[in-house]
């Protein structure tokens, strides 16, 4: 009897390999994939349709949860649409602080993707390191918005509130005597830029670390060099974006090429690959954890020097501060005009991009001169790359599909959104 070789196989929908409720349906010859076609659908939450029905004020967190993993990244595309539209700037010390806790996200995802492709291709530990530094910076978001995730800390004008002066600090329990506590707190004694300071300090060596596991291991090289490759003419005619793009050797920042907020007047530099493969984009997003460190800390040097406001002074826009409020009557009247009815946005149609941590996040926005947006259409870079899975994988083996996800970086929030 003839041995069978051609059949369908589904891989997926299933969290720990396909990353969220990615289908794909492979077509294979033995070992041998022919074929993929990738099934979306089984997530979508129609953000874009709910974010019309409501203010534009209150949908900044429904873009944290598109691509959950780059939560402050999203919001800063949505309400750069929004300050377009109005014509305001925010100011200077706003956008600092946006820009910093970009490169914050930047190096959450990217330690988030490290660890996630690391568990995948079977490197455990790496897995252990990541999360290991992902919480100190979780702490950075919970300092400045009281979320760990959905911050909802960018506004149109600038930013929610300032850095906190003081950081929250571990308590004593019956599993941490006063001494291990001393020690948990050693950092958190000053204000929220000296814990950032500090990590900012720690960090290349911590990314060091994931080096000695995985660079010149072998068996990572095995699963990574030559797996997925993408040429540069071809990632472009695709819409590859970000440590995709990149990777592939093409020098395509927006960060550099279509400078906004303060990031013309940073010193960084923009990693690119030569292959196009696996390991070049693992190799990119690594320095580009770099390079967001070197970000952060000029950040943090100009954050210190230049105190100031962190909102426009328009209070139709911006919320009046408290103390306004218990004496002006009017100021109290549009704190609650802000928060029910919001402001309406002049007509007009406007595109903002931002280099997010998986590439060019933009969001196309259309007012008709309402409180909320005619149309709101969402550009999440994630899309495209999954588009390319059935080239990308072609003649590969099975598990050549695991690692060919993880190099793409997927979160299904933003694609199937």
């Amino acid at each position: 009897m003839a041995e069978i070789r051609n059949f369908t196989l589904n891989f997926g929908p299933q969290h720990p390999a396909a990353h969220g409720v990615l289908r794909l349906v492979l077509e294979m010859d033995g070992e041998v994939i022919q074929r993929a076609d990738p099934h979306v659908g089984l997530l979508h939450r129609a953000t874009e349709k709910l974010a019309e029905s409501k203010p534009f004020n209150q949908s900044i967190g429904y873009m944290d949860r598109l691509d959950y993993v780059s939560m402050m990244c999203n919001e800063h595309g949505y309400v750069s649409a929004i300050e377009k539209l109005l014509g305001i700037e925010p100011p200077l010390r706003a956008q600092y602080i946006r820009v910093m806790f970009d490169e914050i996200t930047r190096i959450l995802n990217h330690l988030m993707w490290l660890g996630a492709h690391g568990l995948d291709i079977g490197a455990m530990t790496v897995f252990l390191y990541c999360f290991r530094e992902r919480e100190d910076l979780m702490d950075c978001y919970e300092a400045v918005s009281g979320a760990r995730m959905h911050a909802t800390y960018y506004r149109p004008g600038g930013v929610y509130r300032d850095l906190p002066e003081t950081m929250p600090q571990y308590q004593p329990s019956k599993w941490h005597d006063e001494k291990e506590i001393a020690a948990l707190n050693q950092n958190r004694r000053g204000s929220l830029l000296d814990f950032i300071e500090d990590f900012s300090a720690r960090f290349p060596t911590y990314v060091d670390e994931y080096e000695t596991l995985l660079t010149d291991n072998r068996i990572w090289k095995q699963r990574t060099v030559g797996i997925g490759v993408v040429e540069p003419e071809r990632a472009l005619q695709l819409g590859f974006t970000g440590p995709m793009l990149r990777g592939s050797g093409v020098e395509w920042d927006l960060r550099k090429k279509q400078p906004y907020a303060v990031y013309d007047q940073l010193d960084f530099d923009i990693p690119v690959g030569v292959n196009g493969d696996c390991y070049d984009r693992y190799l990119v997003r690594v320095e580009e954890m770099r390079q967001s460190n070197r970000i952060i800390q000029q950040c943090v040097d100009w954050l210190r020097k230049n105190p100031g406001p962190v909102m426009v002074g328009n209070y139709k826009v911006a919320p009046p501060p408290r103390e306004e409020m218990k004496d002006d009557m009017e100021a109290l009247i549009h704190h609650f005009k802000l928060f029910t009815e919001g402001y309406c946005v002049p007509e007009g149609e406007v595109y903002a991009a931002v280099e997010a941590p998986k590439g060019e996040f933009g969001v196309y926005l259309i007012s008709d001169g309402a409180n909320k947006p005619y149309r709101l259409k969402v550009r999440a870079p994630g899309f495209a790359h999954l588009a390319a899975m059935d080239e990308m994988v072609q003649g590969h083996m099975l598990a050549d599909v695991v690692a060919i996800i993880g190099t793409m970086d997927i979160v299904f929030g933003e694609i199937d959104r």
